[in-house]
């Protein structure tokens, strides 16, 4: 049972990892950056979730040098951009990032969509930064079961992570089934859904029950189905409030309630295949 924001995953290459992260999509302010990080380190999250699409490294990187946590303490996640998959580019995209987060190794580096062009060349690059130690664990994001399968045909280092769009509109039961099976951990992005759950009348009324918002119950739901969540926010008072979910526990009942919410419709995001395709 998750406890609280110190809990982590231990993952398939012995790594552990927080469950309970924070996502720094569209943060670029330098000065609203800086009262978000702030925020978040004071409110004890230590594993932060960047890309290089984000272009935000270098803030990040910035910011969290500035705080003066010691390095040790935190868990850094970024993610190759399509346009920079294959072999070398791979290397070269690594190299500038680990630069720019002012890093001598990165936690945890995903792809971040897959890519039938470049699908094999850019693992081997991952496979080479893992086995030189410039990052701790390799994973992806956004693949579904082919991919991995696909993957699994040629790989010789198995994803750490895999990190898609799960909230409860989409809740992606079956790759996650998938992924516990062959010992990949599951990670949200979105995993509030973009804010479409917010007003659900299921969460309302769950919400309303233990005197919490929509959103921490939703994260409350993400921690104890076992994912990686990693909400975002800019507003200093939300990113407080999204970590105070350790003294609330869900029944079975709801989470099954919550599960439920399941829609065929659900995704917000690309789709994995028409991304793949495309790159």
């Amino acid at each position: 049972m998750v406890t609280s924001i110190n809990d982590t995953v231990r993952l398939n290459n012995g790594l552990e990892m927080p469950l309970h992260g924070f996502g720094v999509y569209l943060i670029t302010d330098e000065d609203k950056g800086r009262a978000a990080i702030r925020q978040a380190l004071g409110s004890g999250y230590r594993a932060f979730d960047t890309a290089e699409f984000y272009k935000n490294e270098a803030l990040l990187g910035t910011l969290l040098k500035e705080s003066e946590v010691p390095r040790n303490e935190l868990f850094i996640t970024t993610k190759i951009d399509n346009p920079l998959q294959g072999y070398d580019s791979t290397l070269r995209a690594i190299e500038r990032s680990l630069k720019d987060l002012q890093l001598e190794q990165i936690d945890l580096i995903l792809v971040h969509w897959p890519s039938k062009k470049h699908f094999f060349e850019t693992w081997r690059a991952f496979e080479k930064l893992y086995d030189e130690k410039l990052v701790k664990a390799i994973g992806v994001s956004n693949f579904e079961v082919h991919h991995l399968e696909q993957l699994a045909a040629r790989a010789n280092v198995k994803p750490a992570v895999d990190q898609m769009e799960i909230h409860p509109y989409f809740t992606q039961s079956a790759l996650r089934d998938y992924l516990r099976a062959n010992d990949i951990a599951a990670e949200a992005w979105s995993p509030l859904g973009r804010g479409a759950v917010l007003s659900d009348a299921t969460i309302s009324r769950i919400a309303e029950k233990y005197g919490k918002s929509p959103a921490q119950v939703i994260i409350r739901w993400h921690l104890q189905s076992g994912t990686i969540v990693i909400p975002k926010s800019q507003t200093p008072s939300r990113i407080k409030q999204n970590t105070e979910v350790y003294d609330f526990v869900l029944t079975e009942d709801e989470l099954k309630e919550i599960d439920a919410l399941d829609r065929k419709d659900g995704r917000n995001g690309p789709v994995p295949d028409e991304v793949f395709e495309e790159n």
